[in-house]
């Protein structure tokens, strides 16, 4: 069976990979889903210094000390980034990775220039240490396409994504493509961020395999076993 990492995106924590773990599980494969530092549960932990190789050295720390090797690496949103970093850090325990409608900047590239926020789209709130939407923005952008319950649950659960993780510092992820890669860029067709244009780019730098989901940007809630079996390959 195949040892899984998945890593979650902004204002999320593991918890949103709840329903595909559970697939995943079920089916025999190991999966761990961790809290990034100062996000979710971790926001007690929140200060200054929290960047993208900071926990892309934890996440390798933790894959050495559970001794993880042939591990399928997936990241949604942008937890692209950290995949990036971490998958150099340990490029003899990867057997794979997978970008699910992530966001994987190439050299000379920022989040800025990938994301479109459409004309009048209400700004972030920003705190000395995060940045995210209010409830109402994602009740109502991010999370319009969940209904009812899940809905609810997800809102409960979000929380604004540390500043240093909204973005990679110049140069940070450069290393990641002197490296040639086994991957798979999945897009979710209904997902307006990471655009399919910065998707395909991704997947021909990469020459991935390309995958496509008629979902929005949280198919691990929305379509958990579509996304699970498109992530065991």
């Amino acid at each position: 069976m195949t040892n899984f990492v998945l890593v979650h995106g902004s204002f999320q924590g593991g918890w949103i990979w709840q329903p595909t773990a559970k697939i995943l599980r079920a089916a025999g494969h190991t999966v761990y889903v961790p809290t990034l530092d100062g996000c979710a549960e971790r926001k007690v932990n929140l200060r200054p210094g929290i960047t993208v190789s900071s926990v892309s050295q934890e996440l390798a720390e933790a894959m050495f000390y559970e001794d993880l090797s042939d591990v399928v690496f997936v990241g949604t949103s942008s937890g692209g980034l950290v995949v990036q970093k971490t998958a150099v850090l340990m490029r003899d325990r990867i057997q794979r990775l997978v970008f699910l409608d992530a966001l994987v900047p190439q050299p000379g590239e920022s989040v800025g220039d990938i994301v479109e926020r459409p004309p009048g789209a209400v700004p972030y709130e920003v705190t000395a240490f995060t940045r995210g939407p209010s409830r109402d923005s994602l009740e109502n952008g991010l999370f319009a396409e969940l209904d009812g319950e899940m809905k609810a649950w997800t809102l409960d659960r979000a929380t604004p994504h540390p500043l240093g993780l909204s973005d990679q510092l110049p140069g940070e992820l450069d290393d990641f493509w002197a490296e040639s890669w086994k991957c798979s860029v999945i897009y979710c067709t209904e997902s307006a961020n990471p655009p399919l244009s910065h998707q395909r780019r991704t997947a021909d730098r990469l020459n991935a395999a390309w995958l496509e989901m008629t979902a929005g940007h949280y198919p691990m809630l929305t379509h958990p076993e579509e996304t699970a079996r498109l992530i065991q390959g």
